[in-house]
């Protein structure tokens, strides 16, 4: 049985990207500690939103979830750039999975029907 949330593209690539960071968090610790969990939070706030907005009957109800979901994205990117910045990620596999979470971001901006445009390329 497959729900309807689970067919959409946008959820499966932020379950992708949920396995990455919880390869990432297991080696953070000390200061880096309120980044990991903050990071373990927002990751998982991307397809928990999809899947409560994706199950809404009005379209402002699913706007809203998706809304969430494209900020927690956002808010991941922001965190692999302190993680950067503290040297606990590596830049140039942060830059990889930051464009899938551009990717996710324009796709729940579509999905909600409002405007984000993603990376310029």
């Amino acid at each position: 049985m497959t729900l309807s949330h689970e067919k959409l593209d946008v959820y499966r690539l932020s379950i992708e990207y949920i396995v990455w960071v919880f390869t990432k968090v297991d080696n953070l610790s000390g200061i880096h500690r309120p980044a990991r969990d903050q990071w373990i939070r927002a990751s998982q706030s991307i397809p928990l939103n999809i899947a409560e907005g994706n199950g809404k009957t009005t379209q402002s109800d699913r706007r809203r979830f998706f809304e969430i979901a494209r900020g927690s994205a956002l808010e991941c990117a922001a965190i692999q750039d302190v993680l950067v910045v503290g040297k606990a990620l590596d830049l140039e596999e942060s830059r990889k999975w930051k464009v899938n979470l551009d990717r996710i971001a324009v796709m729940l901006s579509k999905l909600g029907g409002r405007g984000y445009l993603g990376c310029e390329k």
